[in-house]
């Protein structure tokens, strides 16, 4: 493996591929839980976890220590339980090992992994995976974006500009609130789509959608990976005031954003 301290993109592009076939591995500890019935814990925020996310962070975690060893990885439930890393160097990992748990706990098929990597506050390079259909999309700021099915094909992607008819958005399908729909109501929309986790980014970054807002709670290790395929593939992704939307803040609680295509 190149080293990931250099800037050179075909180190990150190697980086890349290796993270890619890291969510694909937990994928395949997540899917017998999700094929059973499995224990539900709320956590001291009142949201769920299962034992899906806690085997998965398990595996993610050292080997991502493992591979980069000098970049720390903060991962959500190894924050829960108190392993917070210093980031103050501006360049770590963020990892949600399994995005959409309730998506996960009521059997459907939008749920994620992220991990993304984050340098100076931006998000330069994520995969995410949906372990049901066995699909990865991935990207490299700079370089491009691509998605690969359950058999390893890959094609690239980007996203599109919105037609004349009006724009597709897609939103939370479980964090919709009177506020987002305000703002979707100032919107020409043709379409209003609602889906879970993080995929909706890759729709944007695939040119399936136009926008994505997001007026709900997030934290970081949420959109880390989603933001990054969706910068790779083209897209922009602000706060609703219009600034840069970054990363690193204290307590990795993100504020509304709005991700958009071309």
């Amino acid at each position: 493996m190149p080293s990931v301290t250099a800037v050179d993109p075909a180190d990150r592009i190697a980086l890349l591929d290796a993270i890619a076939g890291l969510t694909r591995e937990a994928g395949e500890i997540i899917l017998p839980y999700y094929r059973s019935d499995t224990a539900v814990i709320d956590k001291m925020d009142g949201s769920p976890v299962t034992a899906a996310d806690r085997a998965a962070d398990a595996h993610i975690v050292p080997v991502l220590k493992a591979l980069t060893p000098g970049i720390p990885v903060v991962a959500e439930e190894s924050v829960e339980a108190g392993d917070i890393p210093d980031v103050s160097g501006g360049r770590f990992w963020l990892v949600d090992p399994l995005d959409g748990t309730k998506e996960f706990i009521n059997k459907s098929t939008d749920f994620t992994v992220n991990i993304g990597l984050i340098w100076d506050g931006v998000p330069v390079l994520g995969a995410l995976h949906t372990p049901v259909d066995g699909m990865v999309w991935g990207g490299v700021l700079g370089v491009g974006a691509w998605e690969e099915d359950a058999n390893g094909t890959r094609r690239t992607i980007s996203v599109r500009k919105p037609g004349p008819d009006g724009l597709t958005i897609v939103a939370s399908r479980s964090h919709r609130n009177p506020e987002l729909e305000a703002y979707i109501e100032t919107m020409d929309v043709k379409e209003s789509v609602s889906r879970g986790s993080a995929l909706k980014f890759c729709l944007v970054a695939r040119g399936d959608a136009d926008l994505y807002p997001r007026t709900g709670p997030t934290m970081e290790w949420d959109t880390a990976a989603g933001h990054a395929v969706l910068l790779a593939a083209g897209g922009t992704m602000t706060k609703f005031d219009g600034t840069p939307f970054d990363y690193g803040k204290p307590d990795f609680r993100n504020g509304h954003f709005i991700a958009r295509g071309g």
